[in-house]
């Protein structure tokens, strides 16, 4: 009768809360809220809110109701076995840029897990397709007016995402994105351009398209496909030429400032890969309103600058850090990042040094770019380093110093394991050196480079009285 019981099944419940004086216990499985079925998370947010609700568990293969008494928004006091009371959705879709199709056997099961879901999108940031929501689905979240959200646009021409998702229902775009605009949602759109699929005059015709939609479509972010070498049996696809890169970046600055005009912003952004690629300087700060595709690799780098910009000119955060500084003889490490990002961070770390000559302190700090063995060269984000690669290309260096500076990207969120499950403790073992994790800040870049161990030791000293 219900869907996805399991799914709903409570974890714990406060004692003295509404929950436990209405006599929910552990293992109950919440179905029902005033007579509504509880599909997901947000009819769960949207109906707990009454006054005195009326729920239904199923305890033991059998249904209860059960009257809780709380005010208006006051939390019952219970939490789930899973917050999102439903099943992850697995990708429909057959794409043919699919990156984690082109993943290598033998990872980590939760590597291949192909999420897409809307649900996701909206408390995680994830971009999904809009394939596996229906019609009359997308109409009850949207009603819940979940926003934002994130969707994987690629192409508005109705018979070329067909083809490019592998997904006979992927023509219908335009008409989701009319009920999530229409209920006044935001939306960030993606296109993963592919040469010779959907760029050029296909590209043109999209962003034709959305930029005539309503405000409430907020952004659009172009990447380029992501290609490893692990391939075979896949389409057969190639990656952007210098030329086309210059091409497609001329191509959004022209419906960039088509929209400043007519939306009164950028709306549309090419990603930092796509001047990378093209040997071109990625755009000012103001051009990028916010910021608001980070996570899609756009404006990533001049964002990190404009953040050492920011230290460089904070007179008295580099007072504090020349004050430390003057403890310190030498300041000495290396810094590691993907290609894309060596030139920028080679870059600031330059500036660094010109500070640290008129402090009168040696500075000796070596940046290398990782060369990306494990999924192929195309690959440049730091984000996809593995360790093997990065003890591979440091362990037959002389590097400076005891400390080596990573990006908090590489890491698995909240730990300290790679992508291919090796850990910065592998690593300071096969380097005899300290890992640092650094964040995607240039101000927090700059101070703990200059500090070294005297911040490591206080992050390491913060961590422990959180504990």
């Amino acid at each position: 009768m219900y869907r996805e019981i399991e799914e709903k099944v409570i974890l714990s419940v406060t004692p003295g809360s509404p929950a436990a004086e209405a006599g929910i216990v552990a293992g109950d499985a919440l179905v029902e809220i005033n007579g509504h079925e509880i599909v997901d998370i947000f009819d769960y947010r949207y109906y707990i809110c009454d006054r005195d609700p009326e729920v239904a568990v199923i305890r033991d293969g059998k249904r209860l109701e059960l009257g809780l008494v709380k005010d208006e928004y006051e939390d019952p006091g219970f939490e789930f076995r899973n917050i999102m009371l439903a099943k992850d959705r697995h990708c429909a879709n057959s794409c043919i840029f699919c990156f984690i199709d082109q993943m290598p056997p033998g990872m980590r099961e939760s590597l291949y897990f192909k999420d897409d879901d809307l649900r996701l999108s909206f408390l995680t940031g994830n971009y999904a397709t809009l394939t596996n929501c229906s019609v009359e689905e997308l109409k009850r979240l949207a009603g819940y007016h979940i926003s934002p959200v994130n969707v994987s646009i690629h192409t508005m021409n109705p018979e070329l995402r067909v083809r490019m998702l592998g997904h006979k229902g992927a023509g219908n775009i335009a008409e989701k994105l009319k009920i999530l605009t229409d209920a006044g949602i935001t939306v960030n759109g993606q296109i993963v351009l592919v040469p010779g699929w959907n760029d050029s005059e296909e590209l043109r015709f999209t962003l034709d398209t959305l930029l005539n939609y309503p405000k409430e479509f907020n952004s659009l972010s172009v990447v380029p496909v992501g290609l490893t070498r692990y391939r075979e049996g896949l389409p057969e696809l190639r990656p952007f030429t210098k030329q086309e890169a210059i091409d497609t970046i001329r191509l959004v600055e022209d419906y960039r400032r088509m929209a400043l005009i007519l939306r009164g912003n950028s709306f549309v952004y090419a990603s930092d890969e796509f001047y990378v690629k093209a040997g071109l300087t990625v755009p000012d700060y103001e051009d990028y309103d916010g910021f608001p595709a980070l996570e899609d690799g756009v404006g990533m780098l001049r964002l990190f600058e404009s953040q050492v910009d920011e230290f460089m000119g904070d007179r008295r955060r580099l007072a504090r850090v020349r004050r430390r500084l003057f403890f310190k003889r030498k300041i000495r490490g290396t810094v590691v990042c993907g290609t894309m990002a060596y030139p920028m961070i080679s870059a600031q770390v330059a500036r660094l040094k010109d500070y640290c000559e008129t402090a009168h302190k040696a500075f000796d700090i070596a940046v290398v770019p990782v060369l990306n063995d494990f999924f192929g060269h195309e690959v440049t984000v730091s984000g996809l380093v593995t360790g093997q690669d990065l003890i591979r290309t440091l362990k037959r260096m002389e590097l400076p110093g005891e400390l080596v500076f990573i990006p908090e990207s590489m890491l698995r969120a909240g730990e300290n394991v790679l992508l291919d499950d090796i850990t910065t403790d592998d690593i300071e073992k096969a380097l005899d050196k300290t890992v640092v994790a650094v964040e995607n800040d240039g101000a927090v870049f700059c101070e703990k480079l200059l500090l070294g161990k005297a911040a490591l030791r206080q992050e390491r000293g913060l961590s422990r009285k959180r504990r």
